[in-house]
């Protein structure tokens, strides 16, 4: 990135945050600044665990606790101690609190519609359409990939989730004790690794690397919950995933995928994979890659 681009985006942020008026204290000219009319948004009426909340913002603790407390006092929400397990907090709107959010919600569309009315038609399409690219990338810019123990709450969900889309994908159906293994051992550090990805705070995708032996390296468990598609997190997985075999000096990779898989294939061959011969006897297999000079 260059200076022009920072520039572009500082730019945006001051006159999108102007225009919806985030600099007021009292956001939508309701007694409250932002920060408190999204959190009763985001609790909801179905109610949420502090711990959710605060991953889904990316906020601290202390913040949120500081934010419920004046929304406790304002007597818009109720917290308390989840009945399964009382080191949880989950926190409800009250009648109040669910009275406040369809106010904020009818001026927020008040707001949006005086956005939308000084614009041509022409004007609001291309508003609508830019205004949908740049949330898509935003929130491919908030992914977040890290490595984990294979054997983690997380790194287990995800690897059920893609056993399951496997089964019900491949047209034999998929049964992991029929497929070429790939345990925690073989995928924790220096057999191998394993990444997860996360959006606010939600594990939305997986992948591994399995040394073979010095120089080889086998691309595992890739995976991408499918609200989360479009977002390059595939390539960004099999990028780290590179990465974390060249600093262990490997210099060969591969891959196995399945005929159905036609996303997966159309990323390897994007990102420089050649289909080669069968190196294994994987039997849910259709298609072998290979990648030299990592």
């Amino acid at each position: 990135m260059d200076t022009e681009q920072v520039r572009r985006v500082r730019s945006f942020n001051r006159t999108v945050s102007q225009r919806i008026g985030v600099l007021k204290d009292h956001f939508l000219d309701r007694n409250r600044p932002l920060g408190e009319a999204r959190l009763l948004y985001e609790i909801g009426r179905a109610g949420v665990e502090v711990r959710d909340l605060r991953a889904r913002l990316e906020l601290d603790s202390g913040y949120v606790s500081r934010l419920l407390r004046s929304l406790e006092r304002q007597r818009l929400v109720r917290a308390q101690a989840a009945a399964n397990d009382g080191r949880v907090r989950r926190v409800r709107l009250t009648r109040a609190g669910l009275r406040e959010v369809r106010e904020l919600d009818r001026r927020a569309n008040v707001l949006a519609r005086s956005v939308l009315a000084p614009l041509s038609v022409p004007q609001r399409d291309r508003l609508i359409t830019a205004m949908a690219e740049i949330e898509r990338l935003m929130r491919a810019s908030a992914v977040q990939i890290s490595v984990e123990a294979p054997d983690s709450a997380d790194a287990r969900w995800c690897l059920e989730q893609y056993f399951r889309e496997l089964a019900g994908r491949f047209e034999t159906g998929f049964d992991p004790a029929k497929s070429i293994p790939a345990n925690a051992d073989e995928l924790t550090p220096p057999a191998g690794v394993f990444v997860v990805a996360r959006l606010g705070g939600r594990p939305i995708g997986c992948g591994a690397l399995k040394l073979k032996d010095r120089m080889i390296a086998e691309i595992k468990r890739m995976w991408v919950a499918a609200d989360a598609r479009g977002l390059g997190v595939g390539r960004r997985i099999l990028e780290m995933l590179e990465t974390r075999a060249r600093d262990l000096g490997v210099s060969t990779l591969r891959l196995e995928t399945n005929r159905t898989l036609e996303e997966a294939q159309a990323l390897y061959r994007s990102c420089g994979y050649v289909e080669v011969e069968p190196f294994n006897d994987e039997p849910y297999a259709h298609h072998w890659f290979e990648k030299t000079r990592i």
